[in-house]
């Protein structure tokens, strides 16, 4: 029964997408099979556009071939129809969820936006207030984590699933920025490698080394000039 119900479970995706990965480790977390489907965005096709049509981003989770947009979303979504493929990913206590909830959203609005203003702004001082504001960011996270092994607590958990991603990021971030991540996060560049210890992580996260050429091209084509 559970096989059926999995059936048609198809990711539109990008290899290096954050927000792709985070949803590959949750699939992996839970041991859904899926289709992955890689997504050429620099020409979107008709089916993310018709699965997408408010964005035309990725990532899509098609489910027997009705589209749920948005990774923190799918995340919510994966826990909701598949209520037996353990574990859950979203902690049962609401304040916990509430909590785990705050972290991810925070990533994703301090994190990966500071870091785009990184590689995106050639302006010295319009650059100079992001590494601000990266560094704070990096060092709210690494207070956050304390002396605890993951930011969800003594397990990996959905707070730690949301971020992760960043992390392959985050040394293209610190040579933007010029600074130093161990000086800055030491905690949490220690906790990211704790967690691509995982394999749920390993298997769905690409080198630093390929994420910082990305990153080189993203500053190449896109950046100001």
């Amino acid at each position: 029964m559970a096989g059926e119900k999995n059936k048609g479970l198809q990711l539109l995706d990008f290899w290096v997408s954050p927000f792709v990965q985070r949803c590959r480790i949750a699939l992996a977390e839970k041991g859904l099979p899926y289709e992955p489907m890689e997504q050429d965005l620099s020409n979107k096709g008709e089916l993310l556009l018709r699965a997408n049509p408010v964005h035309g981003k990725v990532p899509v989770l098609l489910h027997g071939g009705r589209p749920i947009c948005e990774s923190l979303v799918i995340l919510h979504y994966l826990d909701e129809a598949f209520p037996e493929a353990a574990p859950a990913l979203l902690p049962s206590d609401p304040r916990a969820r509430a909590h785990a909830r705050l972290w991810a959203d925070f990533a994703d609005r301090k994190v990966f936006e500071c870091g785009t203003r990184l590689w995106k702004l050639k302006d010295g001082e319009a650059r100079a207030r992001a590494r601000g504001e990266m560094v704070e960011a990096l060092r709210a996270l690494d207070a956050e984590l304390g002396d605890k092994p993951y930011l969800a607590g003594e397990a990996f958990g959905f707070a730690d699933l949301a971020v992760v991603p960043f992390a392959a990021w985050l040394p293209g971030y610190a040579r933007l920025g010029e600074f130093s991540l161990e000086e800055v996060c030491p905690r949490l560049a220690a906790w990211a490698e704790r967690c691509g210890e995982r394999e749920s992580v390993a298997r769905n996260m690409h080198p630093p080394e390929k994420v910082c050429e990305f990153i080189a091209y993203l500053k190449d084509k896109y950046g100001d000039k």
